[in-house]
């Protein structure tokens, strides 16, 4: 069993030091391995989105600075300073439920779907944390749909209106974490 503080805590850390040293690159510890039962890997590496408690504000400014401009550049250097800046310093802040963005009619998105269930891995740094999870569509209307399809969005100026964004809570009671030497 792992403490959800603790989890987060890591990936927070990881993401100050991607959006500060690699231009908001994710690394290693931020994608995830994608298992389903029976030991089948579905994805090797898929990025996760941490989704403030509260997002409201976040998306507000990640949405206007996309509509804002059409020069990608500049979208993504507002983004990145607004990121640098204290968003990653209060790991408490953030929800259980993590989201990953996929294209429309994407057949891993719906796999998970239907599987219900799946096991992120997630290895950076000799650790690796083991998070067995539900998963769920998110409807557009909801926050945490729209806070990952404009932080997205700051990213690939280019995204379509019509992805599919899957939720996945942690089961902290089932999840691992490992320390290697």
């Amino acid at each position: 069993m792992i403490e959800r503080e603790e989890f987060l805590r890591w990936q927070c850390r990881l993401r100050q030091m991607a959006m500060r040293e690699d231009g908001g690159r994710p690394s290693r510890g931020m994608q995830a391995s994608v298992w389903l039962a029976g030991g089948v890997e579905l994805i090797g590496a898929m990025n996760v989105l941490l989704v403030q408690g509260e997002p409201e504000e976040s998306t507000a400014f990640f949405r206007f600075q996309v509509k804002k401009s059409h020069d990608p550049k500049q979208v993504l250097e507002k983004g990145l300073q607004f990121l640098q800046s204290t968003y990653y310093h209060h790991a408490p802040s953030f929800r259980d439920e993590m989201t990953a963005l996929f294209p429309p009619q994407s057949t891993h998105g719906e796999q998970l779907l239907k599987a219900g269930q799946c096991l992120l891995v997630f290895e950076q740094f000799n650790q690796t944390f083991k998070l067995v999870c539900t998963t769920r569509l998110l409807e557009a209307e909801e926050d945490g749909w729209q806070a990952t399809y404009w932080h997205n969005h700051m990213f690939n100026t280019n995204l379509p209106g019509d992805v599919t964004i899957i939720g996945f809570t942690p089961d902290w009671e089932k999840s691992v974490v490992e320390t290697g030497n």
